[in-house]
């Protein structure tokens, strides 16, 4: 399991005083009204950077950060992520699991056969798929619902699911 959570990205600056747009990537935007600091890593170094401001337009979140003054103190951090300790990440259901904690799960059905590893998480509305990429590289989407997903054990590093007739026809 990984310490951080990247909960946005910052995708362009706003105004000239050091606002930035962030897109985020947490299911409940609202959430960064309860951060107070987030940490931003630019490839070199992580920066902890303290929330002085919080505001929301369309699907953008708009912070402002403490010391980040104008836009050429932000403009460089155009495109990083903004990351959280897994302290500061919401509580789960019971049930629930974090994307990050996810990928790279091992993947058997429940007649024991290695079925791939967890690659990706979509995320479509309805229900989440996972993408399970197979040993001859080819991908196969299973629908993250009871009749498919039998058990998450992120423990062991796996998941075992139930193959749905169709799920691996061409």
């Amino acid at each position: 399991m990984e310490d951080m959570l990247r909960v946005g990205v910052i995708s362009s600056t706003h105004g000239v005083r050091g606002e930035v747009k962030v897109f985020p990537t947490t299911d409940d935007p609202a959430r960064f009204n309860d951060l107070k600091e987030v940490t931003l890593e630019n490839g070199k170094e992580k920066l902890v950077l303290k929330i002085q401001n919080v505001k929301f337009f369309k699907n953008m979140v708009i912070l402002k950060f403490e010391g980040l003054d104008n836009i050429n103190d932000i403009e460089k951090y155009k495109g990083k992520d903004l990351w959280i300790r897994r302290d500061q990440a919401v509580k789960l259901e019971e049930g629930e699991y974090f994307i990050a904690d996810l990928i790279g799960l091992n993947v058997i059905t429940d007649e024991g056969e290695t079925l791939g590893v967890l690659k990706d998480v979509l995320q479509t509305g309805a229900n989440d798929v996972y993408i399970v990429q197979m040993a001859s590289g080819r991908e196969v989407l299973i629908p993250v619902i009871k009749q498919c997903i039998l058990e998450v054990n992120l423990e062991e590093g796996r998941v075992k699911v139930h193959l749905l007739p169709g799920l691996l026809d061409l």
